[in-house]
């Protein structure tokens, strides 16, 4: 089974799990240093056993959405919720759900891939689920 089928399977595909889809892709693509930035950055805060499991290929260990406000912060928590028209729980709560699976496929074998093929993989994503 592929990325795309791995992920449409995860997430459903259209509806809120497309804005959610979308809204962790674009917090992936615009923050600095891409996937490994923000894995670093959650790990900082406290997550590190959560990412490495969602890295490895081992059963991913769940976040709490308040574990993703305390990472991420009020400010880009805020800034999704605007972005998606959600609230900031929603938003908490909807990335704690579906992080760690878009994360999981995203690396696949264990490994982070460098910005470039990030890049690729968030642009075959958004086109599966945008249905373009």
């Amino acid at each position: 089974m592929g990325l795309m089928d791995m992920l449409g399977g995860a997430l459903g595909g259209g509806g809120k799990n497309g804005s959610m889809l979308d809204m962790v892709m674009g917090m992936i693509q615009q923050h600095p240093g891409g996937l490994g930035g923000m894995l670093e950055q959650l790990k900082a805060a406290g997550l590190s056993k959560q990412v490495d499991s969602w890295v490895g290929t081992g059963a991913n260990m769940p976040v709490s959405g308040d574990q993703i406000k305390a990472a991420l912060g009020s400010a880009k928590l805020n800034e999704i919720a605007k972005n998606t028209g959600i609230s900031h729980d929603e938003a908490a709560d909807g990335l704690a759900k579906h992080l760690p699976d878009i994360i999981n496929h995203l690396s696949p074998n264990g490994n982070v891939p460098d910005g470039d093929i990030t890049s690729q993989a968030m642009a075959m994503l958004r086109t599966k689920f945008s249905g373009g």
